[in-house]
């Protein structure tokens, strides 16, 4: 596993610079590079990249793992050729905040949202991790695939908006809009449960599930989803959705309706 140095630059619009030694090297998903310096090479490869897999077919699995997770089948790898230490940097595709985490210090396994991750050290393993409860596959937002990151170096994974850790102690339980999930560590027992009253499931705007969490186990949790941010956007643009009352519930849907804005 290489062994690099990062920093976090920025307050809303992030971005993280890597530094490597010389043949030092970081893996990211293709087109989140920001900048690199003289002397960094890279290329593109099918699968992860972590060395796990030897061939073509092992490349091969590698790439088809990434593809059901909703990823490109390629990924980049960026390695100093150079006889000095150079820095690369990769930005955040949306406002939020990038975490930086270093898998041996939570095991070595970190289970992300599919669409999070955004570079780590070479030798870091980004496979996939499927729900196995029939209801967290269905309505926890994710689907039944997450991606799995293995390793003992330095992951790096975006958020929407404020990011919050919350640390579970064991039997201890968190309920969680199911978007607003970033990643958990394995040992964090995660399952769907019915909001309760259908009254609140119709009109309360917040879904009709709740992700509950149960340690032990470290989470992380996101203030901002994507899907809420998209939502917000596709509702303040005339003629497509008129924002306002009770967005996302049946409520704001008959408001509309009401109104003739459909």
């Amino acid at each position: 596993m290489h062994e690099i140095e990062y920093k976090i630059i920025g307050e809303d619009l992030q971005f993280v610079e890597i530094e490597l030694d010389p043949n030092e090297a970081t893996v990211a998903e293709a087109g989140g590079m920001m900048y690199m310096e003289d002397g960094i090479e890279m290329e593109t490869i099918f699968g992860d990249g972590s060395q796990k897999t030897s061939g073509f077919m092992g490349a091969l699995m590698g790439a088809g793992k990434r593809l059901l997770t909703g990823e490109s089948l390629f990924m980049t790898v960026f390695l100093n050729r150079s006889t000095a230490k150079r820095r690369i940097a990769f930005g955040a595709p949306y406002p939020g905040r990038i975490v930086a985490v270093h898998l041996a210090e939570i095991g070595g396994e970190l289970i992300a949202q599919k669409d999070s991750f955004l570079a780590a050290a070479k030798g870091v393993s980004i496979g996939i991790a499927f729900q196995k409860k029939l209801g967290v596959g269905l309505f926890g937002g994710e689907g039944f695939i997450m991606q799995r990151l293995q390793g003992d170096g330095w992951a790096f994974v975006h958020a929407g908006g404020t990011v919050h850790q919350v640390d579970l102690a064991r039997g201890e339980k968190l309920r969680v809009d199911t978007g607003c999930l970033v990643a958990l560590m394995p040992g964090v027992s995660y399952d769907i449960e019915f909001v309760g009253k259908i009254k609140t499931a119709l009109f309360g705007g917040e879904g009709l599930f709740f992700a509950t969490l149960r340690g032990p186990g470290r989470i992380w949790l996101q203030s901002l989803p994507l899907s809420r941010m998209a939502n917000r956007i596709v509702s303040a643009v005339p003629g497509l959705m008129r924002g306002g009352r009770e967005e996302g519930s049946l409520l704001g849907g008959l408001g509309n309706l009401l109104d003739g804005d459909n």
